[in-house]
């Protein structure tokens, strides 16, 4: 066992940080992990979700398969998004992930055979076995499965491993390795909840349920078709009255109309570059938007917010329409209501309906503090500049 405790050491110092998943197999390459002094800063969690309820919290869905590739790689991929949430600092996450059936004490027709994966923010790589049947008992499948586990977690680790495995001849494990599609295809096919687009124009895809984590926010969200002087002024004003940082949101889907091209959206996104940080996610909804930004303040214009508390934008139900009000307060959020130029009057939160006992969601930005009569709606109809 001295090839495997070689290897732990290296594993664990090395900077990332891993979350692990075993179902079926792989306890014994946690035992071994623990057993090296080191293992604090190696793991941050290991998961054992043998029950088909553990399994389906974990995941978020059932299977069709339990043991399978693809089983493998959204386990695998579920414990890198919990990584993302435990981490204390930035460290690189992996989540390593086995789902096996291996020897029992009851008659399987199926193969013994074992699908492991490693899923970090740039690949995933995946090593799939198949084991000759009544060649071990189920101990020495478990030691042949915990082994290719650690070999697979060192390769995502950036080591170079080559640990004996134990197999017979006709054994042969597939190894895989892929590169996740760039940030803005997993975000519109639904991968990421959102991309961050730094202001050096770096793409970053955010996995974890919530984009604002521990800090607050004030996110102006829009469609910046084109991005103009209102949006920057009112970006300005917001800074100044909440002080929060302020961000801006492009949900890169919409209710009514199809989703963005990634051409369309990396052309709007191109407007920040050098000057703001932009998310795009797939909220098109404040309740949805919500869950990603909770605590935050949401900077909207008055024709915004009619559509907000209209009951049209909810299926007609203005119970639907409450309870998502309730639903976005609950979360720590609320609303900063710019006036806006329309019908030829100036439109300010002060002659919105907002429902009974709602008022303390919403504050205005007086007038004197901003107004800014320009769309981007009017800015398209005349080709004229930001």
């Amino acid at each position: 066992m001295d090839e495997v405790a070689d290897i732990i050491v290296k594993i664990h110092a090395a900077p990332q940080r891993a979350v692990l998943a075993a179902a079926g197999a792989g306890s014994s390459a946690l035992a071994w992990l623990l057993s090296v002094p080191g293992a604090s800063r190696t793991l941050l969690e290991a998961r054992i979700p043998y029950g088909r309820g553990a399994m389906i919290d974990l995941l978020g869905f059932e299977p069709d398969q339990y043991v399978s590739p693809l089983t493998a790689r959204e386990l695998a991929r579920a414990a890198y998004r919990r990584g993302l949430r435990l981490r204390e600092e930035a460290a690189p996450i992996v989540g390593v992930a086995c789902t096996a059936a291996l020897a029992t004490d009851r008659a399987r027709r199926g193969a013994d055979r074992a699908c492991i994966a490693a899923w970090d923010a740039d690949q995933v790589i995946a090593a799939n076995l198949t084991l000759e049947k009544g060649q071990r008992e189920r101990a020495g499948e478990e030691e042949v499965c915990s082994r290719l586990l650690l070999q697979t977690m060192a390769q995502a680790f950036g080591l170079a491993a080559d640990l004996p495995l134990g197999l017979t001849a006709a054994e042969r494990p597939e190894i895989t390795a892929a590169a996740h599609p760039g940030p803005v295809a997993r975000l519109l096919a639904g991968e990421v909840d959102a991309v961050i687009c730094r202001t050096e124009g770096r793409l970053e895809p955010v996995e974890t349920a919530a984009v604002a984590g521990a800090d607050r926010l004030a996110v102006l969200p829009g469609s910046f078709s084109p991005l103009h002087y209102g949006h920057r002024e009112l970006a300005r004003v917001a800074g100044e009255r909440t002080g929060l940082e302020v961000v801006y949101e492009l949900s890169v889907v919409n209710v009514d109309k199809p989703p963005l091209t990634e051409g369309e959206i990396r052309r709007r996104a191109a407007q920040f570059a050098g000057q703001s940080r932009l998310i795009l996610t797939r909220a098109p909804t404040f309740r949805e938007k919500a869950d990603l930004f909770p605590g935050s303040v949401f900077v909207i214009g008055w024709d915004t917010l009619i559509r907000l508390i209209d009951p049209k934008y909810y299926g007609g139900s203005a119970g639907a329409m409450l309870t998502a009000l309730a639903e976005i307060w609950a979360l720590g959020c609320r609303f900063l209501v710019a006036g806006r130029a329309q019908d030829g009057a100036f439109r300010t939160l002060a002659e919105a309906a907002i429902p009974s006992g709602f008022s303390p969601l919403f504050q205005a930005i007086p007038e004197a503090d901003f107004r800014a009569d320009i769309s981007s709606t009017e800015l398209r109809g005349r080709g004229g500049p930001a």
